[in-house]
């Protein structure tokens, strides 16, 4: 790590201008982030910065007077969620045996203050950043890369970007969901999921369609809510289920929030039949509830994501790595097999 190090602080600004065959001032405004540079111009600038492997040291007097220390920029969308718990205690775990922390920050699923953070972060020398990003399209990252900052993306895959990513295989996991309920005697299953626009929801949608569209007497696509990313609307969009002429007998909560929300929601309600439900994460509390889910191993998830991050500042030339890890299911009695449209199945 120290010989990367060293090339990074050999390599210098005029050098990446000269290389670039722009000026001083354009170079720096490149790489800054700022506006009013042309396409073109920046894609010249972050060419020649890549190839040099530049590094920008803008924070490197507050390095040398210990008022910054190295960090690693872990930045997510809704802290509320037990998966960012989680994933900021195993790369922890990992960084510190480098002498490194870990910086947290959360963008509210806002791209404009994604941006901002990741801006801040890269000014103020954080060495690699780990993101659980908010945008739709990852270009913005091509200029933190140039400055020697390296990115890597967790749970949602980078878009018009070449940089490592760690994610899971949500269409596995929709199809498990899928699977088990229908082999549990299930047909109208509903899906309540998160924001439309995330790749997780989305794919995990792809994995259910692959499964249910082709199995008889099922209306599950009459059953889908989405944009319930907190419990307060998750708890809305079951209710609204529960209120249909024929309620769904079984219902997957697209995420951790989702879930608490659901299971709120079931244990208000007077319902004679409560529906089976199947979370996607998995909360401790999960085990202790009986509540069948369909996860990954988030340890697992943090741990290879610290792992790119300081792989990449010993070598900045390899090949962007791209890992995705299983799900799997645990069954308990929340979906425990029965017939959906005569027993009763009560959630304790």
């Amino acid at each position: 790590m120290q010989d990367a190090r060293e090339h990074a602080q050999r390599v210098t600004l005029a050098q990446v201008a000269d290389r670039a065959g722009v000026s001083l001032k354009t170079a720096s405004r490149a790489l800054g982030g700022e506006q009013y540079v042309s396409k073109d111009t920046l894609a010249k600038v972050l060419a020649a910065a890549t190839a040099l492997g530049y590094q920008r040291n803008a924070a490197a007097s507050m390095l040398a007077s210990g008022q910054l220390a190295e960090s690693i920029g872990l930045i997510g969308g809704d802290f509320t969620n037990p998966f960012y718990s989680v994933l900021a205690q195993s790369m922890e775990n990992e960084i510190r045996r480098q002498g490194m922390h870990l910086t947290v920050a959360t963008s509210g699923e806002s791209e404009e203050q994604e941006r901002r953070i990741v801006d801040d972060l890269a000014s103020r020398q954080a060495k690699a950043l780990v993101v659980v990003s908010a945008m739709s399209d990852h270009a913005h990252y091509a200029q933190v890369q140039a400055r020697g900052v390296p990115v890597v993306f967790v749970d949602r895959p980078p878009v018009h970007l070449d940089a490592d990513s760690v994610v899971f295989d949500n269409r596995l996991g929709g199809r498990l969901a899928a699977r088990h309920l229908l082999d549990t005697g299930h047909t109208r299953i509903a899906f309540v999921g998160d924001y439309a626009w995330l790749p997780t929801y989305r794919e995990r949608l792809e994995g259910m369609a692959a499964v249910l569209d082709g199995a008889p007497s099922t209306s599950w696509r009459d059953l889908l809510r989405d944009d319930a990313h907190d419990v307060a609307s998750s708890r809305a969009r079951t209710r609204e289920l529960l209120a249909l002429p024929a309620p769904p007998t079984a219902i997957v909560a697209g995420n951790n929030r989702i879930l608490l929300g659901v299971l709120e929601e079931l244990s208000a309600t007077s319902m004679g039949d409560v529906p089976a439900v199947i979370g996607i994460d998995e909360p401790e509390w999960a085990r202790v509830m009986g509540i069948t889910t369909v996860a990954g191993d988030v340890e697992e998830v943090g741990h290879h994501a610290a792992r790119l991050a300081l792989s990449r500042l010993t070598d900045r030339t390899r090949p962007a790595e791209h890992v995705v890890l299983p799900m799997r299911l645990t069954p308990r009695r929340s979906t425990a097999g029965r017939d959906p449209d005569s027993e009763d199945l009560r959630i304790e």
